[in-house]
């Protein structure tokens, strides 16, 4: 047993029961072991939660960077649309990832940024509009993940309109983008980062 075999048996377990019925005790049952031989390799749930984060993260942390001469529209939707699709790929992927720290993708995200300013977007715009962008999928996919567990849309009254999430999630990112996009430089005016 080694740390990547706890991490992969925890992120089975996860979609298997959810992050709520996630403990080190049914992770060691699963995995053969004592409970405390899990402590090894992480000293607290914490720990292991965060590994199992960076772990569920891996699609979209290994996504191609942005590169000179992309535009960052297309580079900041299809960005926004990976981070969703990784989220969901994962029971409970965007409650996993609340509030975890990005502490092996920051050079990755330094590049988005400088990528970002060097391409029109102010620093303080482009800070925000990443944080406002990373936030808003979170909420999205939490919303739609818990409506896994929401009544059948045919329980509801005929006067309740059925939430189409991808339309919802569309929607809202065409938002940010519209208001990111207000704050740009001129066309040929970019800063420096």
């Amino acid at each position: 047993m080694n740390r990547q075999t706890v991490v992969t048996e925890a992120l089975d377990l996860l979609d298997d029961v959810g992050l709520e019925t996630v403990s080190t005790r049914r992770l060691a049952k699963r995995l053969g072991v004592e409970q405390p031989s899990l402590y090894y390799h992480f000293k607290t749930k914490k720990d292991l939660l965060a590994a199992m984060a960076e772990a569920a993260m891996a699609p979209h942390a290994t996504a191609p960077l942005p590169q000179h001469g992309d535009d960052w529209r297309t580079w900041f939707l299809d960005n926004s649309r990976s981070f969703r699709r990784t989220l969901l790929m994962r029971r409970d992927g965007a409650l996993l990832h609340a509030g975890s720290t990005p502490t092996g993708a920051l050079d990755r995200l330094r590049h988005k940024m400088a990528f970002l300013v060097t391409s029109g977007v102010p620093e303080q715009q482009a800070q925000m509009a990443m944080l406002a962008s990373s936030r808003f999928i979170i909420g999205c996919v939490l919303e739609e993940q818990a409506d896994a567990d929401t009544p059948d849309p045919g329980d509801l009254p005929d006067d309740f309109p059925a939430l189409d999430h991808e339309a919802a999630f569309e929607a809202g990112l065409a938002l940010i983008l519209g208001g990111l996009d207000q704050h740009t430089a001129a066309p040929g005016a970019a800063a420096t980062p």
